[in-house]
């Protein structure tokens, strides 16, 4: 981490958690035990991020389409949820990280809705990086929930048609107390999205890596972020511009 270039630093990392199942496969072993040892990349991510001054850290932790999973698979990852929260809240707190949720938390078990709530009130307080946990949760839902909410406030006459743009649909959705990420992390070699953050990552910088996601450390974070370090945003205009505008 001691490359990085702290003035550079992005102020919103969002990740995509992917390779839990295949690093289990490749250990002989079930899917959940994958999941189970992704917990320490998390840690790692998270102590990262917050060691090197990242503000907002997001993380793809079960999206709407997981529903869709075995349902053992699923209930194993509900309480590894629920007992990962409990077991790392002492850590959050003790690291300064605020802890915030984005997603349908009224589609998660009650136990676990419980927990999360719980972890968010108790940390509400610390004022350090603000780790956002995406959970049942897709970009394509969050930008229909916006739609929904823009639709009511149209037919109430609290706002005019004529009036809606791009910061009205940004102030409707979950994450409009946070900025855009200015930079994704895929691992395990995928290279796409998968439905997440699709209206915030417009400019988003995104990075893909072979690793599997219970590999993921520190080091692995830094290159990224060194990744990024070397780009040059341009959001739609020409070196020339940037140079000019600076």
């Amino acid at each position: 981490m001691e490359h990085i270039d702290k003035s550079n630093i992005p102020s919103h990392i969002a990740v995509i958690m992917d390779g839990n199942g295949r690093w289990a496969k490749k250990k002989g072993a079930m899917r959940l035990f994958g999941h189970k040892n992704a917990v320490n990349a998390v840690r790692e991510v998270t102590e990262g991020c917050a060691e090197i001054g990242v503000q907002y850290l997001t993380l793809y932790a079960f999206s709407t389409e997981n529903w869709n999973r075995p349902k053992d698979e699923v209930s194993g990852l509900m309480e590894l949820l629920v007992g990962t929260i409990r077991k790392e809240l002492k850590t959050l707190t003790k690291n300064n990280v605020r802890l915030h949720t984005i997603g349908d938390t009224e589609s998660l078990p009650e136990k676990c809705k419980r927990e999360l709530l719980e972890a968010i009130d108790r940390t509400k307080e610390n004022t350090g990086l603000n780790l956002i946990l995406a959970l049942s949760y897709s970009g394509r839902w969050e930008i229909t929930q916006a739609m929904k909410k823009i639709a009511d406030q149209v037919s109430k006459g609290e706002l005019d048609p004529e009036e809606i743009n791009e910061s009205t649909i940004a102030k409707n959705l979950m994450t409009a107390p946070y900025p855009d990420p200015e930079l994704m992390i895929r691992t395990s070699g995928e290279m796409r999205i998968s439905n997440y953050l699709l209206w915030q990552s417009a400019y988003t910088e995104l990075y893909f890596t072979e690793t599997l996601w219970p590999d993921f450390n520190k080091e692995e974070l830094a290159n990224a972020i060194l990744s990024y370090q070397r780009r040059e945003r341009r959001f739609g205009k020409i070196s020339e511009q940037l140079k000019s505008d600076a």
